[in-house]
């Protein structure tokens, strides 16, 4: 059982890319849609969350989690590996390497929540990789709020994209899950010769060479390719998507609120 989490439903671009590389793999889902979007909030609140959330898919049968947002990885994933050690974590962060180490022009752009460009994580990444190029950071404001709502976002996404263009970025590294479900507007903004970077199927990698090495779990004989979605407020958005991605997942898929 792989467990997987995000303030909402950003995190089904992860889930995505799991299921499209481990498709026999058991999935169980939280969007802590309650507390969503993580972006501004202190620190010590999304540690908490993590925490309550961990200890949640943990008792559901899952022996590794991955923490499917950026904000959520730069504020917890050390402490809940410290505190958890008998669990697999996997987190995600803005893909600055290949951004950094293919460009052309020198200019790459980071779209990410304010929590994730502050994070030490981050700028330690951003020192030992992009220290050769000028990188352009905008705050994603009132992305998340588009996907989880399902609004258009272009005028929000004209903002923080054409700086990043006019100053010769010819790559834009998504550092938040749910702005892959704004790719195309991205692209359609940025043109043709700008990559667009989603560090999901890096996160989808890694999580299979640590499963591979893992035994056997003894609470389950063998997998079904079985998902399951839990949130902590309205589930709505999370079943729009993934339903989006996956138009065949049984109606009981959803398991609606939870009080995590």
């Amino acid at each position: 059982m792989i467990g997987v989490y995000d303030s909402g439903a950003g995190g089904l671009s992860v889930w995505k890319e799991l299921v499209a590389m481990m498709p026999d793999e058991d999935y169980i889902y939280v969007g802590d849609n309650a507390w969503c979007p993580y972006g501004e909030k202190p620190v010590e609140i999304i540690i908490e969350r993590a925490e309550a959330i961990t200890l949640f898919l943990n008792g559901k049968g899952a022996d590794i989690i991955v923490i499917a947002c950026n904000t959520a990885t730069a504020a917890a994933i050390s402490h809940l590996r410290r505190k958890y050690s008998q669990i697999q974590f996997v987190g995600i962060e803005p893909a600055i390497k290949p951004a950094a180490l293919e460009s052309r022009t020198g200019v790459v752009g980071v779209l990410a929540t304010a929590n994730t460009l502050k994070a030490e994580k981050y700028h330690r990444t951003l020192n030992r990789f992009a220290s050769g190029v000028k990188v352009i950071e905008r705050v994603g404001e009132g992305l998340v709020e588009a996907v989880e709502s399902g609004r258009d976002a272009r005028k929000a996404l004209l903002r923080c994209i054409t700086p990043m263009i006019e100053e010769g970025a010819d790559a834009i590294v998504l550092g938040c899950t749910h702005y892959p479900f704004l790719s195309e507007q991205i692209k359609a903004i940025s043109g043709p010769a700008v990559r667009i970077i989603d560090p999901a199927p890096a996160v989808a990698l890694r999580t299979k060479s640590i499963l591979e090495m893992m035994p056997p779990s003894p609470r389950k004989d063998k997998s079904s390719g079985k998902s399951v979605f839990f949130t902590t407020g309205t589930y709505d958005s999370v079943k729009r998507l993934s339903l989006k991605i996956k138009p065949d997942l049984p109606e009981n898929s959803w398991k609606g609120f939870e009080r995590i």
